[in-house]
């Protein structure tokens, strides 16, 4: 498992048939907006725009909070919007602009909920996201987004399904499939950090 960043705690576990009650919007604004932020930040929202998408999550969880009927946890159907919305705001950017923005420039999203570290364990945070985030580059939206909701922010399989709205198999392969891409390319990055140093 990564040890970049810290996963969001889960909610608490529920009875099977039970369906979660959802709070008061701001209560759910100010418990989950460093989620929002660091998902839409991990599905390759360009820094520019992750203001943008970040209040557009917002805006549309408010909307539909009264239609929330608790299938599924609360943190899944928050990712399931932001997954939506990022995919709409990369399809148009990447029609307005068909280079892709530099990850490495990327705003390390962590720095929204953690104390100040020291200046050593910051670069060596920042270089680590960086490392990451080049990574989840090369892996295409879908092994991307399963990818982040199982390794870095700890959600079961069966959730990651309910928040993409796709069968548990194809989660269950794209993971697979994502966890062996991602490693492939850690390798190569690891192998040319090793070939620099020499």
């Amino acid at each position: 498992m990564l040890s970049v960043s810290e996963p969001v705690p889960a909610l608490q576990d529920r009875p099977v048939g039970q369906r979660e009650e959802a709070p008061p919007f701001a209560e759910i604004y100010e418990k989950f907006f460093p989620f929002v932020w660091r998902s839409a930040c991990r599905l390759g929202a360009p820094e520019s725009n992750v203001d943008d998408v970040v209040q557009e999550v917002f805006v549309i969880v408010h909307r539909r909070l009264p239609d929330f009927e608790g299938r599924s946890s609360l943190k899944t159907w928050l990712f399931g919007i932001v997954h939506n919305v990022v995919r709409a705001q990369r399809r148009a950017l990447s029609a307005r602009e068909p280079h892709p923005a530099d990850a490495s420039r990327r705003t390390d999203p962590e720095t929204l909920t953690d104390p100040a570290p020291s200046p050593y364990e910051a670069l060596s945070k920042l270089e680590a996201t960086r490392v990451v985030d080049r990574l989840l580059e090369a892996l295409d939206d879908d092994k991307r987004a399963v990818f982040v909701l199982a390794e870095l922010e700890q959600m079961s399989v069966p959730d990651i399904a309910a928040a993409l709205g796709i069968p548990l198999n194809t989660a269950y392969s794209r993971l697979r499939l994502a966890r062996h891409d991602f490693a492939t390319a850690a390798a190569r990055h690891r192998a040319r950090d090793d070939w620099r140093t020499r």
